[in-house]
């Protein structure tokens, strides 16, 4: 079995990767940071223009058809170059949401402005701290009308529309879909590890709301929350790998006591294990590409290993960045925090790492038990 991209997205990324090179270097990631723009809202609309946004949506739906293979690919270009913009909320979870929760006239109506950027969307789940479980959920939509709290929310200030889980009048978990630029919605924006990223508390005081008619209930949450998974696995493994590639170019520019110090075995050691966990979880993440791409049984497993592995490989990788800079690599002006504060974003995104591990473990124990 070949677990390799196929050439077509191996062209794909490259010129992606060319593309965001140019288009979101670290300056653009710094003005976002330093509250300059609420997000890159020229890289988001080239984006928009080349159909990056709805890569994995249906033609019929206004996407690009590239499938969730291509989206994947777009992602670890997206996580090696930091892009500050609310691509997953939209691509990965609102979008998603909406294909597997929507009706046919819902996706018909709703999916075209999610492709082509006119529509920003993010999802609504968390209601404060703690680990995410059916019973956090108080959020309660009777008659069309949503009230609740939801904090912290992924690109909540930036967003036009929302994804929000909540009870319905019976009591049952569902989906339903908010304008957040109507009346009765209140957002207020959060400050976090990674400015970078934009995160809002959003209070709804019987805001108008759509049910999502199709699936319901917690398992279509579980389901939406594993494929966003193995997607944030690839930017995760993208910045894993940004960051090495800093680590290791600094190493070899870097002189002390005569030679340069990636020469010194402390520092062979500390970036070989980088490599190899960033390796570890690129492998997982391709599992769970292939999982995601064609629906298999084993996408719940392979989503909790590509989660697990791809935030333990990013965060060793931006933390021996940082180490292997020394004393500069805590500084400011060099770029080395801005991967360990989207590192540790990106694993707290989704739930954190913890309830992943226990969700693979439980994940095992069925198996087993089977």
């Amino acid at each position: 079995m070949n677990f390799d991209f196929s050439d077509d997205l191996k062209q794909l990324r490259d010129e992606a990767r060319r593309f965001l090179v140019q288009r979101s270097p670290p300056s653009v990631v710094r003005d976002v940071l330093e509250g300059r723009e609420a997000y890159a809202v020229d890289l988001w609309g080239a984006m928009a223009e080349m159909g990056w946004l709805g890569a994995a949506i249906p033609e019929q739906y206004g996407g690009a058809g590239l499938g969730y293979e291509g989206l994947c690919v777009l992602a670890e270009e997206l996580g090696r170059a930091l892009a500050p913009v609310p691509f997953a909320s939209s691509a990965y979870l609102v979008s998603e949401a909406v294909l597997l929760a929507g009706s046919s006239v819902q996706k018909a109506r709703l999916l075209p402005s999610f492709a082509d950027g006119s529509t920003i969307g993010c999802f609504a789940l968390a209601e404060g701290s703690g680990d995410l479980a059916p019973g956090v959920v108080q959020a309660r939509c009777v008659g069309g009308r949503l009230t609740g709290s939801k904090w912290p929310v992924t690109d909540g200030s930036v967003a036009d529309a929302a994804v929000v889980v909540a009870r319905d009048e019976t009591g049952d978990l569902a989906l339903f879909m908010v304008d957040l630029t109507a009346n009765k919605v209140s957002r207020r924006r959060l400050t976090t590890v990674d400015p970078s990223r934009d995160h809002a508390r959003i209070d709804f005081a019987g805001a108008d709301a759509e049910r999502l008619s199709g699936q319901s209930g917690w398992s279509v949450v579980l389901r939406l929350l594993e494929r966003a998974a193995i997607l944030v696995a690839f930017e995760q493994v993208g910045g894993a790998d940004a960051a090495l590639e800093m680590a290791r170019n600094y190493a070899l520019e870097r002189y002390a006591f005569g030679r340069p110090i990636g020469s010194f075995q402390a520092i062979k050691h500390k970036l070989a294990d980088v490599y190899v966990a960033t390796e570890l979880a690129r492998s997982n993440a391709f599992y769970g590409a292939w999982a995601l791409s064609a629906d298999a049984t084993e996408l719940s497993l392979a989503a909790a290993t590509a989660r697990v592995s791809a935030s333990e490989a990013f965060h060793l990788a931006s933390k021996e960045n940082i180490q292997t800079h020394g004393g500069i690599g805590f500084t400011w002006e060099v770029n080395c925090h801005l991967y360990y504060r989207r590192s540790k974003y990106l694993s707290l995104l989704l739930g954190g790492a913890p309830w992943w591990k226990n969700r693979l473990v439980e994940l095992l124990e069925m198996r087993n038990a089977a």
